[in-house]
């Protein structure tokens, strides 16, 4: 969608940004043709060098490199119109003619990136092949690999000519879960990924993180091959460290030992990696690298339900009840860091619910510290870990940089872990901290005056999902939210940028599906076991797997009873997240209480769907149990349309599928479907990973996908800053997201960082290009915490303003496409300029002369 400057959107008319579109696809165009234009030229020259002549080296390792060169031509050959046709539609899906990113775009970077490897190595042979150094098999090697890699690259730009066909225009989601995304999902299973973990591994980041990524899978590998064999930790990273030598000598066992681990081993062995770095050696090495805060304290709060006032009328009172899902009340635990000792940090009603873990409160002047007045500032951060691992002392070194650069303290939320404590355990536990935090002020060193909600990936999540909890409560709203790289689709609905799932180290869909599966209560897939189990073992495993299922069917029973009778009796407090999960179409009932405070009886009161946030609370009965209710809900959930419906061009339309492609007719595939052109079959794996399509309803719920939310829930949503990952299979849930709340006229920004992973928050201490971006999400924090506050009519919908700057996007926005329109208001601009070809990028400050 593109406006013009009369309606305060954009820079120039429609006409001119169009015309900017064409010059940049034309520019790039020109380039890809440079592009193959080289690679042919590379290609043929290697090619008649190894294959005649009198100086032609002899051995299989040059007739490799001979079929090499062969192949890699052919597939640059059906490359090159299939680039060129993206590159001439792809700026029709991005979020505003300002912010080019979306999942076609990413297919068509990674592609040119690894023909740019390609062509590197080619020129390096090119330049050593005389030479008495020259090591033929490595080059053969290399080539090989990147030559696979290109035909699995050219398999997902098919299947991403499917999407452009199937899909509508500017939608970036096959909105069903049968047809194309389970027959990508087939695809995935069989297709071969060993290529893109071994010698390729990280190839399409920018360089300076790829030896971490590197070793990364070396550590995993060998953890891997270690994992069940040794009792005791101390056991495992022993073995692992002699196993890893062998691992990292022979890129392509490292490739296939990777896609096995990926293919098979199940949610406990992510679980178990992912939380080494809560390990106390590595938790110590990473603590004395990181920027030291004198306030670093584990907390556990009572679960105890206590009340906050309605922010539409302060006289009534909404009772936050503490979480009890699945696991039944239980202590809260989160992390409260402070780069100052501030008033009330050091509270005997705040030491009263410390941790032993944390130690006692750091201070560099002992007893008599000279304390700082409490902040106006708070962040409450939710980490991510796929809703299964990592806690806040996994990303205590960037939480720790961002308190000290804020001057504000931090409280993260360690919430309960899937598969032992699913969906909504997490969510009602990060609702009840916020509220606590808001009740509590005193005791964090904060003033009260304004909160922002942060966190990356599943604690992106959270972040939206806790923002709707509260205008569904009626309670205080955050200021903002950002939310890194967040999770914001849950399900398995296929989308480009989820096509780079197949090569990315840190995000397979496999694994993925695995974590979301157990987050939603969901059977996980059970480890294939490589060694022979014992008659004992079986015996063992079966009486287990006895008890379990008669434990879980006596609960079930228990918990029928006691529904029943909870229906029955009116006077029985009821939780305040199962009011708000029962319904994605209305706002959900909080529970109120007038002048008379009780904690033995509240009333479930419903906000009419009117005007959420100032309706006036109506009694209703009490709600049924929430199975019956996702059940109930099914066929509203399924007929949410998140996708973005407008007229389109003709010429648009037209030119999208001159790109795009129909799937096979019935005629050409009479063994069975096939998604690929006859002349084309993509490497096939040879362990196929066990995938199926689920399509239970709690993945459409709102509160685990935000993005299938109905306008109403995304209404009086406090502004939402969103940084993304050009090169993260999670892009498109972003992008569309971010379409979404502006649709409904939300104040939302949406910034993309180029050549980085998925997850680089946590990498932030390790290169120049994950620091940089850390700072992108904290300028984004600091830009709630600075932004004047609105008016209060204005808060519910603010629109979304755009800036007159010809590089800019949203008013306030520091970032890549974002300038502050107003310097003499902030003083300074700031923007992210991007390096191509994976060098990443830099910061530019402009100083007003003010």
């Amino acid at each position: 969608s593109l406006y013009d400057k009369k309606n305060g959107f954009g820079n120039g008319s429609y006409f001119e940004q169009i015309q900017t579109h064409k010059d940049q696809n034309y520019t790039v165009m020109m380039d890809s043709k440079a592009v193959f234009s080289a690679l042919y030229e590379m290609c043929e020259e290697n090619a008649m060098f190894f294959s005649g002549g009198p100086e032609r080296p002899t051995g299989d390792a040059a007739q490799r490199l001979v079929d090499t060169m062969v192949t890699i031509q052919e597939h640059a050959r059906s490359l090159e119109p299939v680039l060129a046709g993206f590159s001439s539609i792809y700026h029709h899906f991005d979020f505003d003619p300002h912010v080019h990113a979306n999942g076609y775009r990413s297919l068509v970077k990674v592609v040119r990136c690894c023909l740019l490897h390609i062509i590197q190595k080619g020129r390096y042979i090119a330049s050593n092949r005389r030479s008495i150094f020259f090591r033929m098999a490595h080059s053969a090697g290399e080539m090989e690999a990147y030559c696979s890699a290109l035909c699995q690259l050219r398999a997902l730009l098919y299947l991403a000519q499917r999407l452009l066909h199937d899909n509508s225009h500017g939608n970036l989601f096959f909105q069903e879960e049968s047809g194309l995304s389970e027959s990508f999902l087939q695809e995935y299973a069989s297709m071969h990924k060993a290529c893109f973990y071994g010698r390729c591994v990280g190839f399409q980041f920018t360089p300076a993180i790829r030896p971490s990524l590197q070793s990364i899978t070396i550590g995993l590998v060998a953890f891997g091959e270690n994992y069940k064999k040794h009792q005791s930790g101390i056991g495992v990273a022993a073995g692992s460290l002699f196993t890893s030598g062998k691992y990292a000598l022979d890129p392509e066992l490292r490739g296939q030992e990777y896609e096995r681990i990926t293919q098979n081993l199940d949610i406990h062995f992510w679980k178990t990696f992912w939380n080494i770095t809560e390990t106390e050696v590595l938790a110590g090495l990473v603590s004395m690298t990181s920027v030291q805060v004198k306030v670093n304290r584990a907390l556990s709060v009572s679960p105890e339900p206590f009340d906050l006032p309605m922010v539409s009328d302060p006289t009534r009172m909404v009772t936050i009840c503490p979480p009890a899902a699945h696991i039944g009340p239980a202590q809260i635990q989160m992390r409260l860091i402070s780069s100052e000792l501030r008033e009330g940090q050091d509270s005997e009603k705040l030491l009263a619910l410390c941790r032993s873990e944390g130690g006692p409160i750091s201070l560099s002047l002992g007893l008599k510290a000279k304390k700082c007045p409490p902040s106006p500032w708070l962040v409450v951060h939710y980490h991510g870990g796929g809703f299964v691992a990592q806690t806040s002392r996994s990303h205590e070194p960037y939480l720790k940089s961002w308190s000290q650069d804020l001057g504000a303290p931090l409280l993260s939320v360690d919430y309960s872990l899937a598969p032992e404590a699913p969906f909504p355990r997490a969510l009602e536990e990060c609702f009840y901290v916020y509220c606590w935090a808001i009740k509590n002020h005193n005791l964090l060193g904060w003033t009260g005056e304004r909160v922002c909600l942060a966190g990356d990936s599943a604690g992106g999540n959270l972040c939206i999902t806790v923002s709707m909890r509260a205008v569904a409560h009626g309670v205080r709203l955050p200021d903002g939210i950002m939310a890194a790289y967040p999770a914001i689709l849950l399900t398995m609905y296929a989308s480009p940028s989820r096509l780079l799932s197949l090569m990315d180290p840190l995000l397979p869909l496999s694994v993925l599906s695995r974590c979301l599966s157990a987050y939603a209560g969901m059977d996980t897939q059970v480890e294939k076991q490589v060694e022979k189990v014992s008659t004992l073992g079986l015996v063992r495993r079966d009486t287990a797997l006895l008890f379990k299922d008669l434990k879980q069917g006596a609960s079930n029973w228990i918990h029928s009873i006691l529904e029943s009778t909870r229906a029955s009796a009116e006077t029985v407090r009821k939780s305040a997240s199962e009011g708000t999960l029962m319904s994605p179409d209305s706002d959900p009932p909080v529970l109120v209480e007038f002048s008379v405070k009780s904690h033995t009886c509240e009333v479930l009161m419903n906000h009419t769907a009117s005007t959420p946030g100032h309706s006036q609370p109506t009694v209703d009965s009490p709600v049924s149990d929430q199975n019956t209710t996702h059940s109930d809900h099914n066929s509203t959930l399924s007929t949410v349309n998140f996708l973005i419906s407008k007229e389109v061009d003709p010429t648009v339309r037209d030119t999208i599928s001159s790109v795009a492609i129909p799937p096979p007719s019935s005629e050409q595939n009479s063994e069975g479907p096939r998604e690929f052109p006859a002349s084309f079959e993509p490497l096939r794996s040879e362990q196929c990973a066990e995938m199926k399509m689920d399509s239970s309803p709690i993945f459409r719920n709102p509160y685990m996908s935000p993005l299938l939310a109905p306008d109403q829930m995304l209404r009086g949503l406090p502004p939402v800053h969103i940084v993304a990952c050009a090169l993260d299979p999670m892009l498109d849930d972003s992008v569309m997201f971010a379409k979404r709340l502006r649709n409904v006229e939300q104040p939302v920004t949406l910034c993309v960082v180029d050549d980085l992973p998925h997850g680089f928050l946590s990498l932030s201490q390790l290169s120049k290009e994950t620091r940089e971006a850390s700072n992108v999400c904290l300028e984004r924090i600091r830009e709630i915490f600075t932004s004047k506050d609105p008016p209060l009519e204005m808060r519910e919908h603010r629109k979304l303003e755009r800036t007159n700057h010809g590089a800019s996007g949203v008013k306030g926005d520091p970032a890549m496409l974002f300038e502050r329109s107003s310097k003499e208001e902030h003083g300074q601009s700031c923007k992210v300029i991007f390096g191509s070809h994976g060098l990443g990028f830099f910061f530019q400050h402009t100083h007003s002369s003010a």
